[in-house]
């Protein structure tokens, strides 16, 4: 293990770029990065009656419930890889889910959690998720002008289209939701572990500033994250 038993929480808009650092952090950290979008397709996608819940909530165009959120990521918590940490990205998004977290953690007997809050204008989020591109198969999100093809996934040759949200319009509703949940949120975690990103800058400068966060970057040994990874610019 790398280093000591950690849980780190991703705050920050959609496009503010925690995908792309949750999968570098992961690398560094050696530690597993949870996307709740992730977990909660697997969870649909596993047949299950908490699977069938979820998935009648999110096909109606309902919220996921504090409660559903909660019991679809506790036992992700409880896994085998989850014991030296992990990094949520996207949990949690309300102060009710975050207490819930809190006290589950202090039953698995983990830390409470270091939070990164990845800053952006909303300027800069528009300009962002109007450029990204996702793959047709896999569903890889790559962005345009990061020095790839932009018509073809660098990953398996499919072809890469817009997201269907990703137009300024529906941006910016989205923004408007993701800040009215954000503000209270802060508002709890900065009295603990909370540390604010500037993350307008560079992929490979934001991790900088992450790691600086988090003790130094001189403890961790970037140069181990796969060059693929490294040049991924994907918000």
């Amino acid at each position: 293990m790398l280093v000591d038993q950690r849980v780190l929480v991703f705050l920050g808009p959609p496009g503010s770029g925690k995908g792309t650092q949750s999968a570098k952090l992961s690398q560094v950290l050696q530690i597993p990065a949870i996307s709740t979008g992730e977990i909660l397709r697997h969870e649909c996608q596993s047949g299950s009656e908490l699977g069938r819940t979820v998935h009648a909530v999110m096909t109606s165009g309902g919220l996921v419930s504090d409660d559903l959120m909660n019991q679809v990521v506790a036992p992700r918590l409880e896994q085998r890889d989850c014991e030296v940490g992990c990094i949520l990205d996207g949990y949690p998004r309300t102060v009710s889910q975050a207490r819930f977290l809190r006290d589950f953690l202090e039953r698995l007997g983990m830390p409470q959690p270091t939070v990164l809050d990845f800053a952006v204008s909303a300027k800069e989020i528009v300009t962002r998720l109007s450029r990204r591109r996702q793959c047709v198969e896999c569903g890889k999100i790559f962005s345009l002008g990061a020095g790839r093809d932009a018509l073809r996934c660098a990953l398996d040759g499919s072809a890469l289209i817009p997201r269907a949200d990703d137009h300024p319009r529906a941006i910016r509703a989205r923004l408007n939701l993701y800040n009215r949940n954000a503000r209270q949120l802060r508002g709890y975690y900065r009295r603990q572990d909370y540390h604010r990103i500037d993350a307008a800058q560079s992929p490979d400068r934001v991790l900088h500033d992450v790691l600086i966060a988090l003790g130094g970057a001189g403890r961790y040994p970037v140069q181990k994250i796969a060059p693929a990874l490294r040049a991924t610019a994907a918000y």
